[in-house]
């Protein structure tokens, strides 16, 4: 008898001690406000590069894209200790809402000669970046503190 009050005080305690602990990796699992603000500004960087019609210019945006990538995941690494990636529902939506700006803004400045339509897409694209990786972190953050 006494054991079982015994056990049962110990897996409440380590319940307590589980719980704990995927809080704080919920409170680490947000990224910080900065991160969501230079993953847009890259990809804005990176699009309107296209509006100068110059390989002098997009490739080594395409570079610091590239290199402010690699420095995101280290820092989110870093702070957090794990990377988490995009199911196939948020892969979906981030796809239909690039498709269709950059399908728009290539035929206009490709075929229309209207390269203005590059930095307009960079800025919506940018925005919804910053914006939907803002709304998946803390989806993610949501969904640590209510699994247990």
């Amino acid at each position: 008898m006494e054991s079982d009050a015994l056990d049962r005080d110990a897996a409440a305690a380590q319940l307590a001690a589980l719980r704990a602990d995927r809080s704080a990796l919920a409170e680490r699992a947000l990224q910080p406000w900065w991160y969501d603000v230079l993953l847009g500004l890259l990809l804005f960087g990176f699009l309107s590069s296209y509006a100068l019609d110059s390989l002098w210019v997009t490739f080594p945006a395409l570079v610091v894209f590239c290199a402010g990538l690699g420095a995101l995941v280290a820092a989110y690494r870093r702070i957090t200790g794990f990377w988490v990636t995009i199911d196939g529902r948020g892969m979906a939506l981030w796809c239909a809402v690039v498709l269709p700006v950059l399908i728009t803004a290539f035929v206009l400045a490709e075929g229309f000669d209207q390269r203005w339509a590059m930095v307009v897409a960079g800025a919506v694209l940018g925005l919804a970046a910053a914006a939907l990786s803002r709304y998946w972190g803390r989806a993610l953050a949501a969904e640590l503190r209510r699994s247990l």
